[in-house]
């Protein structure tokens, strides 16, 4: 399209600033927010074109930052204005985002139009990686609903393809990851154990990192241990339970959980008694850690808003006394200068002043009685599951098992309302660890509030779905902003999680 000089040099100008954001958005969210902010208004105007890259961007600005209401919005910009130019590989990668979103986190199926939308996008253009990208997804959902069958088929079809991808090899991983997964529980060693080769051969892989390698290490070490104990092969099943154990710092509470359980009848099945019984109770012991993790994360949270709003109460106060101090000066030096319109504005500035302060006296009170009914709720939430918690302890045997599992979808499900999600959570606390905050922002100025916090949670112990959990996102979401980070910090031979236990 020809553009006058003068209009196109100004175009082009701002474009470019896109294209740095862009540039920039995987090492440091502060300076592509920076480029985007240099685009003046109006912006449909001066960036016409690359309107579908520029919501894009700001939509993972948004996720970096745990606004996903805003991030949703920016992907459907995206979507929006990747069809109007025709981008075709921008459009792919928002669908794909939209159908994460919606269906993986929220469990809701009308997601696949997006991953269709999605297909037919990068299916007109240049982009390999983006329909194996939609191709693998679909596996996974196979996977998770343990359809095994259908979904090696889909694997195996397209298992080339993902093995060339060089430069991604984390889908050839996987891909395999999910083969030997699936073919385990089909009964069939033989092929599992061709595809465990594959898999064991990427360990070393340098575009794949460390956490997601041990992780589906893990869990395909304790599917094996659940086929050799369905099988009665108990010497076995004891080897691929003690392969798991060594992997404790990269497993999920899901492969915590049966991995104390599998542990458990393994002993019964061995006739230790007692030691299965310790299993069971270091279950328990792992629950109530869970438990009280988000428990205190919530107490902890809602102490920091209630000292917040004495202070600004007190703040309020402060500010109402020496507004009255002016105000009574003011009103001195008028009176010296002119009777008559001192009376006037003495009068008036006094009704204002009663308003104002009776609309804050309301608002503060309004808010202090909404924080007393949310704190005596929270007391009630956590008595109660003190009380289930001793109930539990007194059953043996499957009735105990039941119990255990009921209780844990119950405080899975009402974990996420224990939090406002409205809330920041770098704001509030980073007060409860102020030091560990400061150290980390001098020695890596380049991480985002969204990477600081997820830090802060694997400091204390968090696991990848607490986490998940605490910032309404998906697990897989919060693996690859852990990989982000390793990478920012350019950590290569220690995890995440060690070097920052070793270094604050």
């Amino acid at each position: 399209m020809i553009k006058t000089s003068g209009f196109s040099q100004n175009k082009s100008q701002y474009t470019r600033f896109v294209d740095s954001a862009d540039a920039h958005i995987d090492t440091s969210s502060k300076k592509a927010q920076l480029f985007l902010d240099s685009i003046p208004n109006p912006i449909e105007e001066n960036i016409e074109g690359s309107l579908a890259d520029y919501y894009s961007i700001k939509a993972l600005l948004y996720e970096d930052s745990n606004e996903y209401t805003k991030m949703h919005q920016s992907f459907i910009l995206a979507n929006k204005y990747a069809d109007i130019e025709d981008n075709c590989i921008v459009g792919g990668q928002v669908n794909l985002e939209l159908f994460s979103n919606v269906y993986f986190v929220k469990g809701d199926s009308t997601a696949y139009k997006y991953l269709e939308t999605a297909k037919r996008y990068f299916e007109t253009c240049d982009y390999d990686y983006g329909l194996l990208e939609v191709k693998q997804m679909l596996c996974y959902v196979e996977f998770v609903d343990e359809n095994y069958k259908v979904c090696n088929d889909m694997i195996l079809k397209d298992l080339q393809a993902y093995k060339d991808a060089k430069d991604e090899a984390y889908f050839y991983l996987f891909a395999n990851f999910m083969l030997v997964s699936n073919y385990i529980e089909l009964d069939d060693m033989e092929r599992a154990n061709i595809y465990l080769k594959e898999f064991e051969s990427l360990e070393n892989n340098s575009s794949i990192s460390k956490y997601n390698y041990l992780s589906f290490e893990a869990e395909i070490n304790l599917n094996k241990a659940y086929k050799y104990y369905y099988d009665k092969e108990l010497d076995s099943t004891y080897l691929y339970l003690r392969k798991v154990s060594k992997s404790s710092e990269y497993l999920s509470e899901d492969v915590v959980r049966s991995s104390y359980n599998l542990y458990s009848d393994y002993y019964k099945s061995s006739g230790d008694v007692n030691t299965s019984q310790k299993y069971i109770d270091s279950l328990l012991v792992f629950e109530n850690k869970i438990l009280n993790n988000n428990i205190n994360a919530s107490i902890d949270i809602n102490e920091s808003l209630y000292n917040a709003e004495l202070k600004l109460k007190a703040n309020n106060k402060k500010d109402a006394i020496n507004q009255i101090l002016i105000l009574s000066l003011v009103g001195i030096s008028i009176l010296l200068s002119m009777l008559y319109l001192y009376y006037y504005r003495k009068n008036k500035f006094k009704l204002d002043d009663v308003s104002n302060e009776v609309n804050k006296l309301t608002y503060l009170k309004s808010n202090n009685d909404k924080l007393t009914v949310k704190l005596q709720g929270l007391e009630e939430y956590i008595n109660n599951l003190k009380q289930e918690v001793k109930e539990i302890s007194k059953l043996d045997g499957n009735c105990l098992r039941e119990r255990i599992r009921e209780f844990y979808a119950n405080l899975h499900h009402n974990s996420t309302t224990i939090l406002d999600k409205t809330d920041n959570h770098l704001e509030l606390v980073n007060d409860l660890n102020a030091d560990f905050f400061k150290e980390l922002n001098e020695k890596y100025p380049q991480l985002n509030d969204s990477e600081i916090i997820i830090c802060y949670y694997l400091f204390i112990g968090f696991k990848n779905k607490e986490i998940a959990v605490f910032l309404n996102s998906s697990v897989r979401a919060i693996e690859s902003k852990r990989y982000r980070i390793t990478k920012k910090m350019n950590l290569e031979k220690i995890t995440l999680s060690d070097y920052l236990n070793e270094a604050f």
